[in-house]
């Protein structure tokens, strides 16, 4: 199975700011869509509250470590491995690992594929994607997209596939 991050984030590496994307981008949601459509969705607990409800199309793994938690439409998980496995068992083939920072930290050292959205911009943000090494990983795709009257913000949608690095081993 192919696991994949996919993230908007502004030119400081803001992805949020008060449980909320700091931006409105209607391209970088069909983006999104796009490539989310039909496949597992893996969030934070955080992330999912923040979208409110399951995606439509796609199914939803929640993290949390209250084993109490129970999310509506959606699956639970304890931690990033038990979501890997639940999406593995359901025949998944591209798992979309979407949020938060924390959640993203711990995907990024086994992530396949990143997909970047680069909002040319810098806002207030209070949770930020974590530093990954770009020599880790190959551009394989950059297409630029102008703000127009529907995107305030100029944007860089890039796609990314991890090198096979020595003495990385993956499960």
């Amino acid at each position: 199975m192919i696991i994949s991050i996919i993230v908007a984030a502004d030119e400081g590496d803001g992805i949020g700011l008060n449980k909320a994307i700091p931006w409105h981008l209607p391209s970088d949601l069909k983006r999104f869509k796009a490539l989310t459509m039909g496949h597992h969705l893996v969030m934070g607990r955080r992330t999912y509250e923040s979208i409110g409800s399951p995606l439509p199309g796609r199914k939803m793994i929640v993290l949390s470590r209250d084993p109490e938690f129970q999310a509506e439409g959606c699956q639970t998980a304890r931690s990033l491995q038990e979501s890997f496995q639940m999406a593995m068992d359901a025949g998944e083939r591209e798992l979309f690992v979407i949020g938060g920072a924390e959640v993203f930290s711990e995907a990024l050292v086994i992530a396949d594929h990143l997909y970047l959205t680069r909002v040319q911009c810098t806002l207030e943000a209070d949770t930020t994607f974590p530093p990954f090494n770009e020599e880790n990983w190959t551009l394989i795709c950059e297409q630029f997209h102008p703000a127009d009257e529907l995107n305030q913000f100029p944007q860089t949608f890039t796609h990314y596939i991890k090198k096979n690095l020595p003495g990385i081993l993956k499960d």
